[in-house]
Protein backbone atom coordinates (compact mmCIF):
# COMPACT_ATOMS: atom_id res chain seq x y z
CA UNK A 1 0.00 0.00 0.00
CA UNK A 2 1.44 3.21 -1.22
CA UNK A 3 1.50 5.95 1.31
CA UNK A 4 3.43 9.13 2.44
CA UNK A 5 3.58 11.20 5.91
CA UNK A 6 2.97 14.92 4.16
CA UNK A 7 4.73 18.08 4.47
CA UNK A 8 1.79 19.77 6.41
CA UNK A 9 1.96 16.93 8.92
CA UNK A 10 5.61 17.96 9.58
CA UNK A 11 4.71 21.31 9.70
CA UNK A 12 1.58 20.52 12.29
CA UNK A 13 4.10 18.73 13.92
CA UNK A 14 6.28 22.37 14.62
CA UNK A 15 2.89 24.25 15.23
CA UNK A 16 2.27 21.51 18.01
CA UNK A 17 5.40 21.80 19.69
CA UNK A 18 5.56 25.24 19.60
CA UNK A 19 2.04 25.74 21.11
CA UNK A 20 3.09 22.82 23.45
CA UNK A 21 5.75 24.65 24.76
CA UNK A 22 3.84 28.19 25.36
CA UNK A 23 1.01 26.23 27.40
CA UNK A 24 0.86 26.79 30.58
CA UNK A 25 0.62 23.62 32.16
CA UNK A 26 3.99 22.44 30.71
CA UNK A 27 7.00 23.04 31.82
CA UNK A 28 10.15 22.23 28.75
CA UNK A 29 13.78 22.84 30.11
CA UNK A 30 16.72 23.08 28.23
CA UNK A 31 19.69 20.75 30.39
CA UNK A 32 22.80 20.43 30.35
CA UNK A 33 24.73 17.41 31.97
CA UNK A 34 27.64 14.67 32.70
CA UNK A 35 30.48 16.04 34.13
CA UNK A 36 32.49 13.13 33.66
CA UNK A 37 31.83 11.24 30.65
CA UNK A 38 32.92 8.05 29.41
CA UNK A 39 34.82 6.47 26.62
CA UNK A 40 33.55 5.57 23.32
CA UNK A 41 34.29 1.82 23.33
CA UNK A 42 32.22 2.36 26.82
CA UNK A 43 28.63 3.76 26.03
CA UNK A 44 27.68 6.52 28.30
CA UNK A 45 26.66 4.49 31.41
CA UNK A 46 27.64 1.84 34.07
CA UNK A 47 31.07 1.70 34.49
CA UNK A 48 32.41 4.74 32.73
CA UNK A 49 35.65 6.17 33.02
CA UNK A 50 36.88 9.97 33.07
CA UNK A 51 37.61 10.44 29.54
CA UNK A 52 35.23 11.28 26.29
CA UNK A 53 35.68 9.10 23.42
CA UNK A 54 39.28 8.40 22.09
CA UNK A 55 39.15 11.47 20.07
CA UNK A 56 37.58 14.05 22.10
CA UNK A 57 35.87 15.95 19.36
CA UNK A 58 34.03 12.36 18.61
CA UNK A 59 31.67 11.89 21.11
CA UNK A 60 29.67 8.32 21.39
CA UNK A 61 26.01 8.66 19.63
CA UNK A 62 23.26 8.76 22.21
CA UNK A 63 21.01 5.63 22.54
CA UNK A 64 17.82 6.03 23.27
CA UNK A 65 16.10 3.48 25.55
CA UNK A 66 14.22 3.52 28.67
CA UNK A 67 18.09 2.43 30.40
CA UNK A 68 19.69 5.49 28.75
CA UNK A 69 16.82 8.23 29.78
CA UNK A 70 17.80 7.49 32.99
CA UNK A 71 20.52 7.82 33.12
CA UNK A 72 20.77 11.13 31.43
CA UNK A 73 18.54 12.37 34.20
CA UNK A 74 20.92 10.98 36.92
CA UNK A 75 24.14 12.95 35.20
CA UNK A 76 21.78 15.84 34.66
CA UNK A 77 23.40 19.45 36.27
CA UNK A 78 21.04 22.29 35.79
CA UNK A 79 18.20 23.21 33.79
CA UNK A 80 16.52 26.54 32.30
CA UNK A 81 12.77 26.90 31.20
CA UNK A 82 12.07 27.50 28.09
CA UNK A 83 9.45 30.57 26.71
CA UNK A 84 8.08 32.35 23.87
CA UNK A 85 10.92 34.06 23.71
CA UNK A 86 13.44 31.14 23.19
CA UNK A 87 11.51 28.88 21.04
CA UNK A 88 10.74 29.74 17.52
CA UNK A 89 10.20 28.14 13.82
CA UNK A 90 12.63 28.19 11.47
CA UNK A 91 13.20 27.85 7.64
CA UNK A 92 16.25 27.14 5.51
CA UNK A 93 18.37 30.70 4.78
CA UNK A 94 18.18 31.23 0.86
CA UNK A 95 19.92 35.06 0.53
CA UNK A 96 19.72 36.89 -2.21
CA UNK A 97 22.09 37.69 -4.57
CA UNK A 98 22.87 38.67 -7.96
CA UNK A 99 23.05 36.59 -11.36
CA UNK A 100 21.38 33.63 -9.40
CA UNK A 101 18.26 31.83 -10.84
CA UNK A 102 15.47 31.05 -8.20
CA UNK A 103 12.65 29.30 -8.90
CA UNK A 104 9.30 30.26 -8.59
CA UNK A 105 6.12 29.60 -6.15
CA UNK A 106 4.02 26.67 -7.39
CA UNK A 107 1.53 24.81 -5.90
CA UNK A 108 1.92 21.60 -8.37
CA UNK A 109 6.08 20.44 -7.93
CA UNK A 110 6.02 16.62 -8.28
CA UNK A 111 7.83 13.72 -9.65
CA UNK A 112 5.85 14.24 -12.63
CA UNK A 113 7.07 18.21 -12.75
CA UNK A 114 10.09 18.58 -10.90
CA UNK A 115 11.19 22.46 -10.14
CA UNK A 116 12.91 23.52 -12.92
CA UNK A 117 16.07 24.87 -11.02
CA UNK A 118 16.29 22.94 -7.90
CA UNK A 119 15.02 19.57 -9.68
CA UNK A 120 12.91 18.87 -6.83
CA UNK A 121 9.77 17.36 -6.37
CA UNK A 122 8.92 19.33 -3.29
CA UNK A 123 8.31 22.92 -3.21
CA UNK A 124 10.02 23.22 0.23
CA UNK A 125 13.37 22.20 -1.04
CA UNK A 126 13.52 24.80 -3.52
CA UNK A 127 15.02 28.45 -3.90
CA UNK A 128 11.68 30.46 -4.13
CA UNK A 129 12.06 32.49 -1.37
CA UNK A 130 15.19 34.92 -0.14
CA UNK A 131 16.15 37.30 3.01
CA UNK A 132 17.97 39.97 1.06
CA UNK A 133 20.93 42.07 2.83
CA UNK A 134 18.20 44.21 5.38
CA UNK A 135 17.18 40.67 6.87
CA UNK A 136 13.66 41.09 4.39
CA UNK A 137 12.17 38.13 3.54
CA UNK A 138 10.42 38.10 0.15
CA UNK A 139 8.83 35.33 -1.83
CA UNK A 140 9.48 34.69 -5.70
CA UNK A 141 5.72 34.65 -7.40
CA UNK A 142 7.74 34.78 -11.05
CA UNK A 143 11.14 34.53 -12.59
CA UNK A 144 10.62 35.26 -16.43
CA UNK A 145 9.85 31.81 -16.73
CA UNK A 146 7.43 30.32 -19.75
CA UNK A 147 6.99 26.98 -21.94
CA UNK A 148 6.64 26.95 -25.24
CA UNK A 149 5.78 30.19 -26.85
CA UNK A 150 6.26 30.04 -31.02
CA UNK A 151 8.99 27.47 -30.85
CA UNK A 152 10.85 29.16 -27.93
CA UNK A 153 10.67 28.57 -24.26
CA UNK A 154 12.13 29.41 -21.16
CA UNK A 155 11.46 27.24 -18.88
CA UNK A 156 14.53 27.98 -15.73
CA UNK A 157 13.64 32.00 -15.84
CA UNK A 158 16.01 34.62 -15.94
CA UNK A 159 18.65 34.88 -13.54
CA UNK A 160 17.72 37.48 -11.18
CA UNK A 161 19.42 41.43 -11.25
CA UNK A 162 17.52 43.01 -8.79
CA UNK A 163 17.75 42.73 -5.47
CA UNK A 164 13.93 43.51 -3.60
CA UNK A 165 14.11 46.18 -0.86
CA UNK A 166 10.35 47.50 -1.07
CA UNK A 167 7.86 46.57 1.67
CA UNK A 168 4.73 46.96 0.11
CA UNK A 169 1.82 45.00 0.59
CA UNK A 170 1.64 44.17 -3.30
CA UNK A 171 3.93 41.97 -5.11
CA UNK A 172 6.69 43.93 -7.44
CA UNK A 173 8.97 44.11 -9.26
CA UNK A 174 12.56 45.22 -7.48
CA UNK A 175 14.10 47.34 -9.67
CA UNK A 176 14.35 48.60 -13.70
CA UNK A 177 16.56 46.01 -14.66
CA UNK A 178 13.94 43.80 -16.56
CA UNK A 179 14.88 40.67 -15.14
CA UNK A 180 11.55 39.66 -15.24
CA UNK A 181 11.37 38.87 -11.27
CA UNK A 182 8.14 39.71 -9.33
CA UNK A 183 8.87 39.69 -5.50
CA UNK A 184 5.65 39.65 -2.61
CA UNK A 185 7.04 40.86 0.88
CA UNK A 186 6.75 39.09 3.57
CA UNK A 187 8.32 40.14 6.65
CA UNK A 188 11.40 41.91 8.16
CA UNK A 189 13.23 39.90 11.01
CA UNK A 190 13.75 41.72 13.69
CA UNK A 191 16.99 42.99 15.39
CA UNK A 192 16.68 41.19 18.50
CA UNK A 193 16.04 38.13 16.46
CA UNK A 194 18.65 38.77 14.19
CA UNK A 195 20.89 38.94 17.47
CA UNK A 196 19.81 35.81 19.13
CA UNK A 197 18.99 33.33 16.40
CA UNK A 198 20.39 34.33 13.29
CA UNK A 199 22.78 31.57 11.89
CA UNK A 200 24.33 30.71 8.29
CA UNK A 201 21.68 28.29 7.44
CA UNK A 202 18.49 28.95 9.04
CA UNK A 203 16.23 32.44 9.31
CA UNK A 204 13.72 32.79 11.92
CA UNK A 205 10.37 33.36 11.46
CA UNK A 206 8.08 35.60 13.40
CA UNK A 207 6.11 34.29 16.11
CA UNK A 208 2.35 33.85 16.65
CA UNK A 209 1.75 34.89 12.85
CA UNK A 210 -2.14 34.26 13.21
CA UNK A 211 -2.61 36.23 16.18
CA UNK A 212 -0.22 39.01 16.13
CA UNK A 213 -0.89 41.98 16.50
CA UNK A 214 2.16 43.60 15.08
CA UNK A 215 0.87 46.41 12.63
CA UNK A 216 2.96 45.12 9.85
CA UNK A 217 2.74 41.52 10.10
CA UNK A 218 -1.46 42.49 10.68
CA UNK A 219 -0.94 44.42 7.18
CA UNK A 220 1.15 41.25 5.48
CA UNK A 221 -1.59 38.38 6.73
CA UNK A 222 -4.94 40.84 6.40
CA UNK A 223 -3.47 41.70 3.03
CA UNK A 224 -2.86 37.76 1.76
CA UNK A 225 -6.57 36.82 3.33
CA UNK A 226 -8.58 36.65 -0.04
CA UNK A 227 -11.91 36.41 1.76
CA UNK A 228 -10.86 40.33 3.04
CA UNK A 229 -9.42 41.19 -0.63
CA UNK A 230 -10.70 38.88 -3.28
CA UNK A 231 -6.68 38.65 -4.49
CA UNK A 232 -5.72 35.01 -4.14
CA UNK A 233 -4.39 34.25 -7.12
CA UNK A 234 -1.59 36.23 -8.42
CA UNK A 235 0.42 34.41 -11.06
CA UNK A 236 -0.69 32.61 -14.50
CA UNK A 237 2.13 30.81 -16.20
CA UNK A 238 1.78 30.36 -19.79
CA UNK A 239 2.91 26.33 -20.16
CA UNK A 240 1.71 26.35 -24.26
CA UNK A 241 1.10 29.85 -25.75
CA UNK A 242 -1.25 27.76 -28.16
CA UNK A 243 -1.91 29.54 -31.53
CA UNK A 244 -3.91 30.05 -34.30
CA UNK A 245 -7.37 30.49 -32.63
CA UNK A 246 -6.81 33.46 -30.36
CA UNK A 247 -7.35 36.81 -31.56
CA UNK A 248 -4.37 39.24 -31.63
CA UNK A 249 -4.63 41.81 -28.47
CA UNK A 250 -5.24 42.44 -25.20
CA UNK A 251 -8.48 41.09 -23.37
CA UNK A 252 -9.64 39.99 -19.76
CA UNK A 253 -11.22 36.33 -19.51
CA UNK A 254 -11.92 35.13 -16.06
CA UNK A 255 -10.79 31.87 -14.16
CA UNK A 256 -13.02 29.03 -13.73
CA UNK A 257 -12.67 26.66 -11.03
CA UNK A 258 -13.75 26.09 -7.12
CA UNK A 259 -12.85 29.56 -6.51
CA UNK A 260 -14.57 32.57 -7.93
CA UNK A 261 -14.08 36.39 -8.84
CA UNK A 262 -10.35 35.96 -10.45
CA UNK A 263 -9.32 37.43 -13.92
CA UNK A 264 -6.38 37.17 -16.50
CA UNK A 265 -5.53 39.52 -19.04
CA UNK A 266 -4.44 37.91 -21.63
CA UNK A 267 -1.93 39.47 -25.08
CA UNK A 268 -1.71 37.61 -28.10
CA UNK A 269 0.84 38.49 -31.18
CA UNK A 270 -0.30 38.64 -34.67
CA UNK A 271 0.88 34.95 -35.00
CA UNK A 272 -2.32 34.06 -32.32
CA UNK A 273 0.17 32.76 -29.70
CA UNK A 274 -0.27 34.06 -26.17
CA UNK A 275 3.13 36.33 -25.14
CA UNK A 276 1.66 37.28 -21.42
CA UNK A 277 -0.75 36.89 -18.83
CA UNK A 278 -1.25 39.32 -16.29
CA UNK A 279 -3.72 38.20 -13.36
CA UNK A 280 -6.15 41.41 -12.54
CA UNK A 281 -8.49 40.36 -10.44
CA UNK A 282 -7.24 37.44 -7.72
CA UNK A 283 -10.56 36.11 -6.80
CA UNK A 284 -10.68 33.63 -3.62
CA UNK A 285 -11.85 30.08 -2.85
CA UNK A 286 -9.62 28.62 -5.62
CA UNK A 287 -8.11 24.72 -4.98
CA UNK A 288 -7.65 24.75 -9.00
CA UNK A 289 -8.21 27.22 -12.19
CA UNK A 290 -8.44 27.26 -15.70
CA UNK A 291 -8.97 30.26 -18.05
CA UNK A 292 -12.09 30.96 -19.82
CA UNK A 293 -11.51 31.83 -23.02
CA UNK A 294 -15.25 31.68 -24.16
CA UNK A 295 -15.22 28.43 -26.80
CA UNK A 296 -18.21 27.20 -27.35
CA UNK A 297 -18.85 23.58 -26.89
CA UNK A 298 -18.14 22.75 -30.32
CA UNK A 299 -15.82 24.58 -31.59
CA UNK A 300 -12.19 22.71 -32.61
CA UNK A 301 -9.37 24.17 -31.20
CA UNK A 302 -6.35 22.79 -33.30
CA UNK A 303 -3.01 24.30 -31.09
CA UNK A 304 -4.74 24.82 -27.28
CA UNK A 305 -2.96 27.12 -25.13
CA UNK A 306 -2.28 25.65 -21.72
CA UNK A 307 -2.34 28.28 -18.78
CA UNK A 308 -1.71 27.35 -15.46
CA UNK A 309 -3.28 29.70 -12.51
CA UNK A 310 -0.79 29.50 -9.98
CA UNK A 311 -2.91 28.55 -6.61
CA UNK A 312 -0.89 30.04 -2.97
CA UNK A 313 -1.55 28.29 0.44
CA UNK A 314 -4.43 28.76 2.55
CA UNK A 315 -6.51 31.73 1.30
CA UNK A 316 -3.08 33.75 -0.18
CA UNK A 317 0.28 34.52 -0.16
CA UNK A 318 1.76 36.33 3.36
CA UNK A 319 -1.87 34.67 4.76
CA UNK A 320 0.11 31.65 6.81
CA UNK A 321 4.26 32.30 6.30
CA UNK A 322 4.56 28.65 8.05
CA UNK A 323 2.72 26.82 5.50
CA UNK A 324 3.70 29.28 2.59
CA UNK A 325 7.34 28.80 3.73
CA UNK A 326 7.66 25.16 5.18
CA UNK A 327 8.54 26.07 8.81
CA UNK A 328 8.90 22.17 9.54
CA UNK A 329 11.93 23.07 11.84
CA UNK A 330 12.21 24.71 15.46
CA UNK A 331 14.97 26.08 17.20
CA UNK A 332 15.34 26.37 20.66
CA UNK A 333 17.62 29.00 21.96
CA UNK A 334 18.78 29.13 25.81
CA UNK A 335 21.89 30.93 27.83
CA UNK A 336 23.63 29.59 30.90
CA UNK A 337 25.99 32.25 32.65
CA UNK A 338 26.94 33.10 36.27
CA UNK A 339 24.40 34.74 37.65
CA UNK A 340 22.81 32.36 40.06
CA UNK A 341 23.78 29.49 42.05
CA UNK A 342 22.09 27.36 40.16
CA UNK A 343 24.76 27.32 36.70
CA UNK A 344 27.70 27.03 38.81
CA UNK A 345 31.01 28.18 36.42
CA UNK A 346 33.61 25.57 37.86
CA UNK A 347 31.77 22.74 36.14
CA UNK A 348 31.93 20.69 32.95
CA UNK A 349 29.23 19.36 30.49
CA UNK A 350 29.30 17.22 27.88
CA UNK A 351 25.54 16.32 27.13
CA UNK A 352 22.61 18.93 26.37
CA UNK A 353 19.08 17.89 26.33
CA UNK A 354 15.58 19.16 26.63
CA UNK A 355 13.10 17.62 29.17
CA UNK A 356 9.23 18.47 29.63
CA UNK A 357 7.57 18.38 32.81
CA UNK A 358 9.98 17.23 35.62
CA UNK A 359 8.49 17.64 38.56
CA UNK A 360 9.07 18.77 42.02
CA UNK A 361 11.26 17.35 44.51
CA UNK A 362 9.29 15.26 47.02
CA UNK A 363 6.40 16.74 45.57
CA UNK A 364 4.84 13.48 43.09
CA UNK A 365 2.62 14.45 40.60
CA UNK A 366 3.11 18.56 40.99
CA UNK A 367 5.34 20.01 38.25
CA UNK A 368 8.22 22.37 38.64
CA UNK A 369 7.44 25.44 37.13
CA UNK A 370 10.80 27.60 38.05
CA UNK A 371 12.93 29.69 35.37
CA UNK A 372 15.84 27.52 36.65
CA UNK A 373 16.60 24.29 38.55
CA UNK A 374 19.25 22.62 39.85
CA UNK A 375 19.34 18.57 39.61
CA UNK A 376 22.54 18.17 41.65
CA UNK A 377 22.72 17.24 45.08
CA UNK A 378 24.62 20.27 47.70
CA UNK A 379 26.75 19.88 50.58
CA UNK A 380 28.12 22.74 52.51
CA UNK A 381 31.35 21.97 53.82
CA UNK A 382 33.20 23.10 57.04
CA UNK A 383 36.21 25.22 56.40
CA UNK A 384 38.99 22.71 56.97
CA UNK A 385 39.98 19.74 54.71
CA UNK A 386 43.06 18.47 53.14
CA UNK A 387 41.74 17.75 49.72
CA UNK A 388 41.37 19.95 46.78
CA UNK A 389 37.34 18.96 45.15
CA UNK A 390 38.03 17.97 41.60
CA UNK A 391 35.10 18.00 39.04
CA UNK A 392 34.33 14.70 38.01
CA UNK A 393 35.97 12.83 40.66
CA UNK A 394 34.66 10.44 42.95
CA UNK A 395 33.51 11.04 46.79
CA UNK A 396 32.28 8.71 49.56
CA UNK A 397 31.32 9.48 52.72
CA UNK A 398 30.31 6.67 55.17
CA UNK A 399 26.28 6.70 56.55
CA UNK A 400 23.83 4.54 59.01
CA UNK A 401 22.28 3.84 55.74
CA UNK A 402 26.00 2.38 54.24
CA UNK A 403 28.58 4.22 52.11
CA UNK A 404 27.46 7.15 49.71
CA UNK A 405 29.29 7.76 46.59
CA UNK A 406 28.65 10.78 43.72
CA UNK A 407 30.67 12.66 41.24
CA UNK A 408 31.95 16.19 41.90
CA UNK A 409 30.06 18.62 39.75
CA UNK A 410 31.52 21.84 41.30
CA UNK A 411 33.10 23.17 43.92
CA UNK A 412 32.99 26.83 45.04
CA UNK A 413 35.56 27.76 47.68
CA UNK A 414 34.25 31.27 48.45
CA UNK A 415 30.48 29.51 49.57
CA UNK A 416 31.84 26.06 50.44
CA UNK A 417 29.32 24.27 48.49
CA UNK A 418 30.25 21.34 46.83
CA UNK A 419 27.70 19.94 44.16
CA UNK A 420 27.35 16.22 43.29
CA UNK A 421 25.31 13.83 41.33
CA UNK A 422 25.22 10.07 41.88
CA UNK A 423 24.58 7.74 38.41
CA UNK A 424 25.38 4.17 37.92
CA UNK A 425 28.22 3.84 37.03
CA UNK A 426 29.18 4.32 41.09
CA UNK A 427 27.33 1.02 42.07
CA UNK A 428 28.75 -0.95 39.05
CA UNK A 429 32.36 -0.98 40.13
CA UNK A 430 34.92 -1.37 37.42
CA UNK A 431 31.83 -3.42 34.89
CA UNK A 432 29.53 -1.73 32.62
CA UNK A 433 26.35 -4.20 33.22
CA UNK A 434 25.00 -6.57 35.83
CA UNK A 435 27.98 -9.22 35.94
CA UNK A 436 27.92 -10.75 39.48
CA UNK A 437 31.01 -9.37 41.64
CA UNK A 438 32.21 -10.28 44.54
CA UNK A 439 31.41 -5.97 46.36
CA UNK A 440 27.78 -6.19 44.94
CA UNK A 441 26.11 -6.52 49.15
CA UNK A 442 28.53 -3.54 49.66
CA UNK A 443 28.71 -1.57 47.15
CA UNK A 444 25.20 -1.95 44.40
CA UNK A 445 22.75 0.31 46.93
CA UNK A 446 22.12 3.65 46.05
CA UNK A 447 23.20 5.84 49.58
CA UNK A 448 22.79 9.27 50.00
CA UNK A 449 25.02 11.67 51.51
CA UNK A 450 23.86 12.46 55.09
CA UNK A 451 24.00 15.28 57.73
CA UNK A 452 26.97 13.35 59.78
CA UNK A 453 30.78 14.58 60.11
CA UNK A 454 31.57 11.37 59.09
CA UNK A 455 34.60 12.03 56.51
CA UNK A 456 33.80 13.12 52.89
CA UNK A 457 36.82 11.29 50.95
CA UNK A 458 39.34 11.49 49.53
CA UNK A 459 39.16 15.17 49.99
CA UNK A 460 39.22 14.71 53.86
CA UNK A 461 36.35 17.37 54.48
CA UNK A 462 32.99 16.83 56.47
CA UNK A 463 29.45 18.88 56.59
CA UNK A 464 29.08 21.75 58.14
CA UNK A 465 25.96 20.37 59.65
CA UNK A 466 25.27 23.46 61.94
CA UNK A 467 24.46 25.36 58.15
CA UNK A 468 20.78 25.36 57.14
CA UNK A 469 18.98 27.95 54.78
CA UNK A 470 19.41 29.33 51.37
CA UNK A 471 22.05 32.25 52.22
CA UNK A 472 25.04 32.41 53.53
CA UNK A 473 27.06 35.20 54.39
CA UNK A 474 30.46 36.04 52.86
CA UNK A 475 32.32 38.67 54.25
CA UNK A 476 29.77 41.78 54.52
CA UNK A 477 27.07 40.15 51.92
CA UNK A 478 24.52 37.56 51.61
CA UNK A 479 25.01 35.35 48.96
CA UNK A 480 21.97 33.49 47.66
CA UNK A 481 22.93 30.06 47.53
CA UNK A 482 20.06 28.94 45.13
CA UNK A 483 18.92 25.40 47.23
CA UNK A 484 17.73 25.20 51.12
CA UNK A 485 20.06 23.63 52.91
CA UNK A 486 19.08 21.75 56.06
CA UNK A 487 21.96 20.58 58.54
CA UNK A 488 24.16 21.20 55.59
CA UNK A 489 22.73 18.93 53.15
CA UNK A 490 20.66 19.98 50.23
CA UNK A 491 18.41 18.04 47.65
CA UNK A 492 17.68 18.25 44.26
CA UNK A 493 15.34 20.59 43.01
CA UNK A 494 13.35 18.11 40.68
CA UNK A 495 12.27 14.55 40.95
CA UNK A 496 15.45 13.34 38.78
CA UNK A 497 13.61 10.01 37.70
CA UNK A 498 10.90 11.84 36.32
CA UNK A 499 9.91 14.10 33.00
CA UNK A 500 10.33 12.84 29.55
CA UNK A 501 13.56 13.79 27.49
CA UNK A 502 12.77 14.43 24.37
CA UNK A 503 15.62 15.58 23.07
CA UNK A 504 19.59 14.37 23.53
CA UNK A 505 23.04 15.65 22.36
CA UNK A 506 25.91 14.15 23.24
CA UNK A 507 28.93 17.03 22.97
CA UNK A 508 32.83 17.34 23.40
CA UNK A 509 33.53 17.75 26.97
CA UNK A 510 32.99 21.60 27.54
CA UNK A 511 35.05 23.44 30.99
CA UNK A 512 32.71 26.61 32.20
CA UNK A 513 34.41 29.49 33.35
CA UNK A 514 33.18 33.12 34.70
CA UNK A 515 34.09 35.19 31.85
CA UNK A 516 32.25 32.76 29.06
CA UNK A 517 28.62 32.35 28.61
CA UNK A 518 27.22 29.32 26.78
CA UNK A 519 24.42 29.99 23.89
CA UNK A 520 22.64 26.74 23.43
CA UNK A 521 21.10 26.70 19.98
CA UNK A 522 19.12 23.33 19.23
CA UNK A 523 17.32 22.64 15.47
CA UNK A 524 14.14 20.09 16.19
CA UNK A 525 13.23 19.02 12.44
CA UNK A 526 9.94 17.30 12.51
Amino acid sequence: MAAIVTDQFRIANANNFVDSVLDANNSYYVFLGLSNPGTSSTPVGFGRSTSWGDTPSNPPSPIDNQQYLSHYRNTALFGKRLNSSNVRRIVRKVSWTSNTRYDMYRHDYSVHNLSPNAQSARLYDCNYYVVNSDFKVYICLYNGSHGDIGGSSNINGNTSQDEPTFTDLEPSAAGTSGDGYIWKYLFTISPSDIIKFDSTEYIVLPTDWSSSTDFQIQSIRDAGDSNVNNNQIKTVYIENGGSGVYTEGSRTYDIKGDGSGAKVNIEVNSSGQITKATVVSGGSGYTFGIVDFGHAANDTISDPAKLIPIIPPSRGHGYDVYTELGADKVLVYSRFDDSTKDFPTDTKFSQVGIIKNPEKYNSTGVNFTGNEYSSLGSIKLTSGFSGSPTVGAAITQATDNGTARGYIASYDSETKVLKYYQDRSLNFGNTIDQTDRNDVTAKASVVSFASTTNTITPISGSVDINFSGITTTIGSKQVSLGVTFSGGVADPEINKNTGDIIYIDNRSLVTRDSRQKEDIKIILEF
